[in-house]
């Protein structure tokens, strides 16, 4: 469980932590959307100093943060080749039938920072906030969208679940893992069809283990007469506070410089 950051909730008492739920959840698309306005090394050196800031805020262990790569560190490497050897430009190295050219290590590089630091970004919002006031941040944020009959609450509540479950699903194939070790299976060793054959004793009771949790949950819900969110009320109502309007305001200082770097480079 420890080894997988995304889901998990970090407790701490720190600024970040008090701030509402809508707060870090605009926060977080707004340095999301930040990311793909900028594109010169000064940009991204900016939005890297501006997480490094949130990340000394939210007094989270920064290796904690780390571990938030490694479900995508496969896909982050994907992305890095393929914008290295199909970039087109001026030839830096040949060999064979590929072409690294000065525009494609350029574009792999930049690519790599934007996805490392998107992960890392997004992955500040889950470790400060709990499931439960994220889903209900979501839900009065979204709640608008009633009015066109679109099930708010209902989906909030499912990406709340779906986050719950990835650290315990990463806790459960974990054990599954050293079970069929200790039985003498070999997920190390040999080629890549030998290595996929050996996934299979994995992740079939994974599945089996996460359909029955579904199940558990459906049941436990409607044991408890759970039927949405019409008439639900909140134990904690969410309000705004002066420093949830300062960190607004200095998410709009943020996304305006971006602005100002991707308007001077066009």
């Amino acid at each position: 469980m420890g080894e997988i950051a995304l889901g998990q909730y970090y407790p701490s008492n720190s600024i970040l932590h008090k701030l509402d739920p809508r707060v870090k959840f605009i926060g977080t698309i707004v340095y999301i959307v930040s990311l793909f306005l900028v594109n010169t090394w000064i940009g991204y050196l900016f939005c890297a100093g501006f997480l490094i800031v949130m990340v000394i805020l939210s007094r989270v262990p920064f290796h904690f943060i780390l571990k938030s790569m490694k479900p995508v560190f496969f896909i982050l490497v994907i992305t890095m080749l393929f914008n290295l050897f199909l970039t087109p430009g001026e030839p830096v190295v040949k060999f064979w039938i590929f072409t690294i050219s000065d525009q494609g290590i350029s574009m792999a590089v930049r690519m790599g920072a934007r996805l490392t630091l998107l992960v890392m970004g997004s992955s500040i919002m889950t470790l400060t906030t709990t499931p439960n006031a994220l889903t209900d941040g979501m839900e009065r944020l979204f709640s608008f969208l009633k009015v066109i009959h679109v099930p708010v609450h209902e989906i909030s509540m499912m990406m709340s679940i779906a986050l719950r479950f990835i650290p315990i699903l990463a806790e459960e194939t974990d054990k599954i893992k050293k079970a069929q070790i200790a039985r003498g299976a070999d997920f190390e060793t040999g080629g890549l069809i030998r290595r996929l054959k050996s996934m299979v004793p994995l992740l079939v009771p994974l599945f089996v283990s996460a359909f029955r949790r579904a199940n558990d949950l459906a049941m436990a819900m409607e044991a408890r007469c759970y039927h949405g969110g019409d008439g639900r009320t909140q134990m904690k109502p969410l309000r705004y506070a002066g420093r949830d309007y300062a960190a607004y305001a200095i998410l709009a200082a943020y996304l305006a410089v971006c602005i100002v770097f991707c308007w001077r480079h066009l």
